[in-house]
């Protein structure tokens, strides 16, 4: 039997070596990191050690705030932050969309970036004082690299706050200039259930109660939080790589007659969108399914109804062909040789 081949890494990554014995490991430091005695301040050491290790490999010298995962920490973000208004990007993943919900769009082009000219006048037309502005490294479905070197700077003009979701982006490219970020293990090769906020100054945002200095409550995951830190430091090298393996793939669809999501626009190179003409997007995941490759329509939180595509509607594309995209995500052991097999499958169905 061939073995299968698994392009959905923007998913879930599955838990590279160091981390797996990381997170085992840790599974023998049981006691609470909250408990005064000896075996708790063991644990602690471990946890705060970890916090420090994962600041260092992303190169974030500031708070680190330990939660169950990304959603977790878009919520407690966008939740908790000093801010009299939200404005969210209209490609930003579901999780931030149920976070603010009462907040307001940021449209994009069909690019699908939010340009400097339309994030300003929306500020400016609104008038908030102290604006929290969330929009996405990297774009789930699509892999777009938003202008976040360009935003950035006018939020602050405008006296706001930048909260940037780099679910699959930290660990691969450098961190933004963002306020506060948001970062999940399992999509870098670590864990489940584990995930980060990463905050400029604590001031940003309301106490709750509880752990994490006040700022989330719960016990600490400490094996999850070991394996964390054995993934990100683990990072290193492999998205480069992935570009070469990116570039080829795409060549290779529009030669067959495919269309690549957002061709021109700056794209992170392990995620990619591509359209096949004539066939919907829920007969291709059948079919490479049967034939022993693993992808997705869009994000895996909302791959299981057959809406269109809200990131895709937002790029201005008609549900006729936004219903006929998948999406390929590479992982560290993606080889030029799985590329040549998606290639070939994707062809024979194509026919």
């Amino acid at each position: 039997m061939t073995e299968r081949l698994y392009l959905d890494h923007a998913a879930t990554t599955p838990i590279v070596p160091a981390a797996r014995t990381a997170h085992v490991d840790g599974m023998l430091k049981w006691a609470n990191p909250s408990s005064a005695h000896a075996e708790g301040r063991a644990a602690r050491a471990a946890l705060e050690d970890a916090r420090s290790r994962i600041a260092a490999a992303l190169g974030w010298q500031h708070d680190v705030i330990f939660t169950s995962g990304a959603t977790e920490a878009i919520a407690i973000g966008l939740g908790g932050a000093n801010a009299d208004a939200t404005f969210i990007a209209a490609t930003e993943h579901v999780a931030v969309h149920r976070a603010g919900a009462r907040g307001y769009f940021l449209s994009v082009g069909v690019d699908g970036q939010v340009t400097a000219d339309a994030l300003a006048g929306r500020l400016g037309a609104l008038g908030a004082r102290q604006p929290l502005v969330a929009i996405q490294s990297t774009n789930n479905e699509t892999g777009i690299l938003q202008p976040l070197h360009q935003l950035g700077p006018i939020i602050r003009d405008a006296g706001g706050l930048l909260f940037a979701d780099c679910s699959q982006s930290a660990a691969k490219l450098p961190l933004p200039d963002a306020d506060m970020i948001a970062v999940s293990a399992h999509k870098l090769g670590g864990p489940p259930g584990v995930g980060a906020l990463l905050v400029r100054n604590l001031d940003m945002l309301q106490p709750t109660g509880g752990q994490e200095r006040g700022y989330r409550g719960g016990t600490e995951n400490l094996p999850g939080v070991l394996g964390f830190a054995a993934a990100v430091e683990a990072n290193r090298g492999w998205v480069e790589r992935a570009q070469d393996l990116r570039t080829h793939l795409d060549g290779a669809i529009e030669a067959a007659g495919g269309e690549i999501v957002a061709r021109g626009s700056p794209r992170i190179a392990t995620i990619a969108g591509y359209r096949m003409p004539g066939v919907a997007s829920a007969t291709q995941l059948i079919q490479f399914d049967m034939a022993g490759i693993a992808v997705s329509a869009g994000s895996a939180c909302s791959s299981g109804t057959i809406k269109t595509s809200p990131v895709l509607s937002a790029m201005g594309w008609d549900d006729g062909a936004a219903n006929e995209v998948v999406r390929v995500s590479f992982g560290p052991d993606t080889t030029r040789a799985d590329v040549y097999r998606f290639i070939e499958a994707w062809k024979r169905i194509k026919r």
